[in-house]
């Protein structure tokens, strides 16, 4: 395979099947927005709710200043924190990520093993991130090997961090179902558009773990073994 279409197939296809999954995720919450939900919750009252429940009274449920779709849960400061139309939203959509969220605070709380995996490798993910372009081409341009074998291992470790992931997002998402239909916050109908929801998000962790292992194996094919 010649080297343009080594790049066509790691890097092009990667992108336009990201760009149609982000494209599908916001169809679908604009969707699930519009439909409210019977209990007349907000996401904030679904999450505390469900969180109340399972005994974590103390973390907290904040709104998050970042923006729509910037909701997540921080193991550090063990806090829930939901973008405004989450928070504030009394929809099918604000109650599946609120309960989302919560169900990565679920896992916390029981030391769920893929979380704690993510944990641990998130300092060598976070560097390699930012890291390793940099080292690679400092690699290419100084036609040092070594060097070039440190990136790709450190951006390794970044695409390990995605793969670690997906386990964690996906029993995250059975867990929101399940507490929302144990707890009564959803009826057959609205659960419907929770699970819609929770797969397009979902989706989109898919695409960006397929995308950053593609990219790996485009760069070993370049320059496996050293060469350049």
């Amino acid at each position: 395979m010649s080297s343009f279409n080594l790049y066509i197939l790691c890097f092009i296809v990667p992108l336009v099947i990201g760009l149609v999954v982000q494209a599908r995720l916001k169809r679908t919450f604009a969707v699930n927005s519009q439909k409210p939900v019977a209990s007349g919750k907000s996401g904030a009252d679904v999450a505390r709710e469900i969180l109340d429940r399972n005994g974590l009274h103390n973390v907290p449920v904040q709104s998050s200043k970042a923006g729509p779709l910037s909701d997540h849960y921080d193991p550090r400061t063990r806090g829930v924190f939901l973008s405004e139309p989450v928070f504030a939203g009394r929809s099918v959509a604000a109650t599946a990520v609120a309960a989302h969220e919560v169900g990565h605070a679920l896992q916390h709380a029981k030391a769920y093993v893929p979380m704690t995996l993510r944990s641990a490798v998130w300092p060598l993910a976070a560097f390699g991130s930012q890291a390793w372009l940099f080292l690679l081409i400092a690699g290419v341009i100084l036609q040092f090997t070594g060097l070039i074998t440190v990136a790709l291992i450190v951006f390794g470790f970044a695409v390990l961090f995605q793969f670690v992931t997906l386990p964690v997002e996906f029993n995250a998402s059975r867990r929101a179902a399940a507490q929302l239909h144990d707890l009564g916050l959803v009826n057959d109908a609205e659960a419907a558009g929770v699970r819609q929801t929770l797969t397009a998000a979902a989706m989109t962790y898919v695409a960006g773990a397929l995308a950053s292992v593609a990219q790996l194996l485009y760069f070993l094919a370049i320059f496996g073994g050293g060469r350049d």
